[in-house]
C-alpha cells in the first residue's frame, strides 16, 4: 500500500473528504474535526476510514501527510507520504496472506510472529488491505517502534484511533469506550519490547470489546492462552514446479527498481543467494541494492564470506545470522563516515531531518556539509527509508536496522556521546516550541513527541542527566498540555518531580501537576498533588507555598466538589485551612490566596463572607496576582446571584475574562479558564446579552482542554441558541453533546443539565415529542448524587416555555409554582429574571388572581435583563382590557434588538393581524410547531 502521488481528484475524495483531509494536515484530533465541519465524529471516522482506502495509506499520520504534499491537476506528483506507509511494491506471499486472512476470520488475537527483517508488517499490511472490508469501522494501524514506556501504549492507540483526552478519564478508558461497540481490526506493530504492558491492555481491551480484532507483530509470542500464533516464514525459495519462488522474485525486482535487470542466467545464482539468506526479506532487499555496484559476483563473494561463518543451530537462529551477516557485509562496505553517520541517527525515535542528523552525526569522522549526501546515499542502499513531508526530506531506519544501528553505536563506545547530543538537541527543539493554536504548531510538536519522551527516558535514567531531565520533562509538560494532552502533561509533571534535584523544585512541579489534574476533572487526583506539593514545599522550608497549596485544596473542595470521584471527608476543608493559616502569615500571595479559600468555606448569604472575599481581591490585586483575584471574584459572583444581583454578578465575571486575557493557558491557570468563561457565559444570560453569551460560550468551546469534550464544549451554547431562537444550531450541537457524554462515559455533573433541557425544549417546541423524552432522559442522567440540586429554575423555565407554546397555560402555571424570590444560591440566580417572566406571563394568560401582583413581582427581578423585562411587559400588556396593542409592539421591538427571535415570533402571533402572519412564517423558519394562541 503506497501513496502513488495522485491529486485528490484523480481518487474520487468528495468534497467533505476534501475537508477531513485538510484539517488532517492541521493534526486536529477526530473530535475537533467534527467541531470545526459541524459533523459527528462517527461522520469523521467513516470519512478516514474512506480516505485510507483511498489514498491507499495505512494511518492518520500518513493521510496527514498526503494531506499537506496533495497537488492540484496537472501539477507535480506529491511523493510519498510519512509514516508506515511501503514505498515499494509487495511481493508474493500469496499462501501466507490467504493463512493468516483466515486465522484473522477465526481468532480475535492473532500473533504474527518472527525474527526482525522477515517482513511481518509488510504481510500485515497487505493482508489488512485485503480483510479491512470485514471490519464495519474499519482497520486501525498502531506504529509502536517509537514507544518505549508501557505507560504510553493506551495514547499511541488512542493518538491512531483520532481520539484525544478526555476529562475524567484515561487514555485507556478512552480507547475502552470508543471500542466497545465497533467492529474493528487493531494492528500492534513491533510489540516485542513492550510485551508485558501490550498483553495487560489487550486483556481488557478484548474483554470489553466483542468485535474487536488484533493483530499483533512480534518478534516473540504474547504468551497468552487466547491467542493465536501465526509463524511468519522466510520468503519461499523455490515453487511447487521448481521455479524461483518469492525470494528470488523480491530480489529481481530491487534490482530492476534500481535500474539493474538480470538475465534469466543469473536467476540460479540469485536463488542460491537468497537461499543462503534463508528467504530473509530485509537481507534480500539489501543485497540486491548492491546489485548496481557489486554485480552477481561481488554480492556471491562478500556474503560467502560472511555466511561461511554460520554453522549449526536451531533454524530460527540461522536466520537471525543470516539477516546479522548481511547487515555485518552491508555496513562493512561503507565508508567510514557512512557507517558512523548509520550508527549515530539510531538514537532516532522516529522520522528525522538532514539538519537534525548534521547536529548528531555531524563529529569525527563525519564533516557536517557531507551528512546529506550521506543520508541520501544511505537510502540508495535501502539502509534508510526517505519520506516526505510538508517540513521536506526525513528519513527513518527500518527498526532492524535501528536496532544494528545501536549496537555498533555501542561497540564504537559513541552511545553516551550520542545520547547526550540528541537530548541537547532536544532540549533545544522543545524550547524553541513556542505554543500556538494553529495547524502548524501541532504538527511541529507531533514530529518531535516521540523524540523529547525518548531522549527523556535516557536521561532519567542516568544520574549525570538527571538535572537535563527535569528540565525536559517540565517542558514536555508544558507542550502537552499546550497540545491539548493534559493527561500527559500531569505524568511529566509527576515524573519531573520525581527527578527533581531538591524538594522546593519537586514542589513547583507537583503544584503544576495539581493544575493539570484539575483541568482533567480528576479532582480527587489534584487534592492528592495539593497535599504532596505542600508536603515538599514544607520540607524545601517554603512556608508560604505550602500554604497556598493547602489553600488551594480548600478551596476545591469547596469551589469544585463535583470533580471528586468521591466526597472528601467532612471538615476536610476546614482541616486544611487551619494548617495553611499560620504557613502563610506575612507573605501576601499565600494570605491573599488563603483569604480566598476562606471565602469560599463560608456561607454566600453570611456577610462574613462577603467581607472575606473583598478582603481577599483588595490584596490580590494589591500584589498583582490575578489568578487568585480571578479565584476570589468568582466567589464574590457566587455572592451577588445568590443576593439577586445579576447585573453586578455579570461584571464580575466579566472582570475575571479581563484578568485572564492577556495569560497563557496553563496547568497553572487552566481552572480559572473554564470557570470563568463559563460564569462570563452564565452571566451574560443572566442579564440577557445574547450576543454576548454566544462570543463567550464560543470562547469556552476552544479552549484547549476542551477539544475532546464536546458535551462540556456545547453545552453552554445549545442554551444561548436555544434563547436566541437558532434551533437548527441547537440541534447541530446538542447532536455532538450526545456524543461527546458517551464517548466520556456517560458521566455525572450538573452543569450538563442545562444544555440538555434546553435540546428536551427545542425538540418538543419543533413537535418532536420522542427526541424530548430522551433528552429528558438525559436530564435525569446527568444529575450528580454527590451534590444535588433541589433546585433548577432553567428546567422549569424551558418546560414552561413549551407549555406556553402549546397553550397549556394552565400546566405552566402548575409547574412553576416556587416563589421567584426564594432563589437564593448562585447557580439559581442566573435564572431569576426568565423564571420570574414566564412566572408572571402564565399567570396572565389563565387570568390567575395573583396576575397583577406577579407582574409587580417580576419587574424589578427583571430590570436587569431586557429580554424578560419584554416578556413581563408583554404579559402586562395582554392583561389589559382589549390589549395594549402599542406595549406589545414595543415588547416586540426590544426582544428584536435582543437577538431572542423565538420571543420576537411569538409576541408577533399574540398581536394578531398581519404581524400574527409574521410571526408565524418566523417560527415555521424555525421549523417550529405552530403556536396555540390564548383565546380573546
Amino acid at each position: 500500500m503506497s501513496y502513488r502521488g495522485e491529486t485528490v481528484s484523480e481518487v474520487g475524495v468528495t468534497a467533505r473528504e476534501a475537508d477531513v483531509l485538510a484539517a488532517l494536515a492541521e493534526h486536529l484530533t477526530n473530535a475537533e474535526i467534527g467541531a470545526r465541519l459541524f459533523i459527528s465524529v462517527r461522520t469523521v471516522e467513516s470519512h478516514v476510514s474512506s480516505l485510507l482506502r483511498k489514498l491507499q495509506v495505512d494511518d492518520r499520520r500518513a493521510l496527514a501527510a498526503v494531506a499537506g504534499l496533495r497537488t492540484t491537476p496537472g501539477s507535480a506528483s506529491a511523493g510519498a507520504a510519512a509514516g508506515p506507509t511501503q514505498l515499494t511494491s509487495f511481493v508474493g506471499r500469496t499462501s501466507e496472506r490467504a493463512a493468516l486472512a483466515a486465522a484473522l476470520d477465526e481468532n480475535r488475537l492473532v500473533t504474527a510472529v518472527g525474527p526482525g527483517g522477515v517482513g511481518k508488517t509488510r504481510l500485515a499490511l497487505s493482508v489488512v488491505a485485503e480483510v479491512v472490508d470485514r471490519f464495519a469501522d474499519g482497520a486501525w494501524f498502531v506504529d509502536l517502534v517509537p514507544v518505549t514506556d508501557p505507560l504510553m501504549i493506551a495514547p499511541a492507540i488512542a493518538a491512531a484511533l483520532g481520539l484525544g483526552e478526555q476529562h475524567g478519564r484515561s487514555a485507556e478508558a478512552s480507547v475502552l469506550n470508543w471500542l466497545a461497540d465497533r467492529q474493528t481490526l487493531l494492528v500492534l506493530d513491533n510489540c516485542e519490547h513492550l510485551l508485558d504492558g501490550v498483553v495487560a491492555l489487550l486483556e481488557r481491551l478484548l474483554a470489553g470489546s466483542p468485535q474487536l480484532a488484533v493483530l499483533v507483530t512480534s518478534r516473540a509470542r504474547l504468551l497468552v492462552p487466547f491467542e493465536w500464533v501465526f509463524p511468519v516464514p522466510g520468503l519461499s525459495l523455490d515453487t511447487d514446479d521448481g521455479g524461483p519462488g518469492d525470494a528470488a522474485e523480491l530480489f529481481l525486482a530491487r534490482a530492476a527498481a534500481g535500474g539493474s535487470s538480470l538475465t534469466a542466467a543469473d536467476q540460479a545464482r540469485v536463488a542460491a543467494v537468497c537461499r543462503g539468506l534463508d528467504g530473509m526479506a530485509l537481507a534480500i532487499e539489501l543485497a540486491a541494492a548492491r546489485f548496481p555496484s557489486l554485480g552477481m559476483d561481488g554480492i556471491e563473494t562478500g556474503l560467502a564470506d560472511r555466511l561461511r561463518l554460520l554453522t549449526g543451530g536451531r533454524r530460527i537462529d540461522d536466520r537471525h545470522r543470516s539477516l546479522r551477516s548481511t547487515l555485518d557485509w552491508s555496513y562493512a562496505l561503507l565508508e567510514e563516515a557512512d557507517r558512523a553517520v548509520l550508527r549515530r541517527v539510531s538514537v532516532f525515535a522516529a522520522p528525522f531531518t538532514a539538519a537534525a542528523a548534521a547536529e548528531l552525526a555531524g563529529w569525527l569522522p563525519v564533516a557536517g556539509d557531507d551528512v546529506q549526501t550521506i543520508l541520501a546515499g544511505l537510502a540508495d542502499q535501502s539502509l534508510l527509508v526517505p519520506a516526505a513531508d510538508v517540513s521536506g526530506t526525513r528519513y527513518r531506519a527500518p527498526e532492524i536496522i535501528r536496532q544494528y544501528g545501536a549496537d555498533r553505536c555501542d561497540e564504537a563506545d559513541e552511545s553516551i556521546e550520542v545520547h547526550s547530543r540528541h537530548l541537547t538537541w532536544c532540549l533545544d527543539v522543545a524550547g524553541a516550541l513556542e505554543p500556538a493554536d494553529d495547524g502548524a504548531w501541532r504538527s511541529a510538536f507531533d514530529r518531535v513527541a516521540d523524540e523529547l519522551r525518548s531522549a527523556l527516558r535516557w536521561a532519567a535514567a542516568n544520574d549525570q542527566t538527571r538535572p537535563d531531565a527535569y528540565r525536559l520533562a517540565i517542558r514536555l509538560a508544558e507542550l502537552c498540555f499546550a497540545r491539548g494532552t493534559p493527561g500527559e502533561s500531569q505524568a511529566r509533571y509527576e515524573q519531573a518531580a520525581e527527578l527533581a534535584a531538591d524538594d522546593s523544585a519537586a514542589a513547583t512541579a507537583l503544584h503544576y501537576a495539581a493544575g493539570a489534574a484539575e483541568s482533567r476533572y480528576f479532582g480527587t487526583q489534584a487534592l492528592a498533588l495539593r497535599r504532596a506539593a505542600a508536603d515538599a514545599a514544607l520540607r524545601a522550608g517554603d512556608r508560604a507555598a505550602a500554604a497556598v497549596d493547602l489553600a488551594r485544596a480548600a478551596e476545591l473542595i469547596n469551589r469544585a466538589g463535583g470533580l471528586m470521584a468521591t466526597p472528601p471527608p467532612a471538615g476536610a476543608a476546614d482541616a486544611l485551612l487551619a494548617e495553611a493559616r499560620p504557613l502563610a502569615i506575612g507573605d501576601p500571595v499565600a494570605e491573599a490566596r488563603v483569604l480566598t479559600s476562606e471565602a469560599f468555606n463560608g456561607a454566600d448569604t453570611d456577610p462574613a463572607t462577603l467581607l472575606l472575599t473583598e478582603r481577599a481581591i483588595a490584596l490580590a490585586r494589591e500584589i498583582g496576582d490575578p489568578l487568585t483575584e480571578s479565584a476570589a471574584l468568582d466567589q464574590l459572583t457566587s455572592i451577588q446571584l445568590a443576593q439577586g444581583d445579576v447585573r453586578p454578578a455579570a461584571a464580575s465575571a466579566l472582570r475575571r475574562i479581563e484578568l485572564l486575557d492577556p495569560l497563557p493557558v496553563t496547568a497553572m491557570s487552566a481552572i480559572e479558564f473554564f470557570d470563568a468563561y463559563g460564569m462570563a457565559t452564565d452571566g451574560a444570560v443572566a442579564v440577557g446579552d445574547l450576543p454576548g453569551a454566544r462570543h463567550l460560550a464560543e470562547r469556552l468551546r476552544d479552549l484547549p482542554f476542551h477539544r475532546e469534550e464536546a458535551h462540556l464544549a456545547t453545552g453552554r451554547l445549545i442554551v444561548v441558541a436555544a434563547l436566541a431562537g437558532d434551533f437548527a444550531l441547537v440541534v447541530t450541537l446538542a447532536e455532538r453533546f450526545r456524543e461527546g457524554w458517551e464517548r466520556a462515559g456517560r458521566p455525572r455533573a450538573n452543569n450538563l443539565g442545562r444544555g440538555a433541557h434546553a435540546a428536551a425544549m427545542v425538540h418538543g417546541l419543533r413537535g418532536d415529542d420522542e427526541a424530548r423524552a430522551a433528552w429528558l432522559d438525559i436530564v435525569d442522567a446527568v444529575a450528580s448524587p454527590i451534590r444535588p440540586m433541589p433546585d433548577r429554575p432553567y428546567g422549569e423555565f424551558f418546560d414552561a416555555l413549551l407549555l406556553l407554546h402549546r397553550g397549556s397555560a394552565d400546566d405552566a402555571v402548575r409547574l412553576l409554582d416556587k416563589q421567584p424570590e426564594q432563589f437564593r444560591t448562585w447557580y439559581t440566580g442566573h435564572w431569576v429574571p426568565w423564571y420570574a417572566a414566564l412566572w408572571a406571563e402564565a399567570a396572565v394568560l389563565t387570568a390567575h388572581p395573583d396576575a397583577a401582583d406577579r407582574v409587580r413581582r417580576a419587574r424589578p427581578m427583571t430590570t436587569d435583563n431586557p429580554i424578560a423585562t419584554a416578556i413581563v411587559e408583554r404579559a402586562a400588556a395582554l392583561q389589559v382590557p382589549g390589549g395594549d396593542r402599542d406595549g406589545m409592539i414595543a415588547a416586540a421591538a426590544a426582544l428584536n434588538a435582543a437577538g431572542c427571535r423565538y420571543q420576537w415570533a411569538r409576541t408577533l402571533v399574540l398581536l394578531g393581524g398581519a404581524e400574527r402572519a409574521r410571526g408565524e412564517a418566523a417560527l415555521a423558519a424555525m421549523r417550529a410547531t405552530p403556536m396555540a394562541v390564548p383565546p380573546g
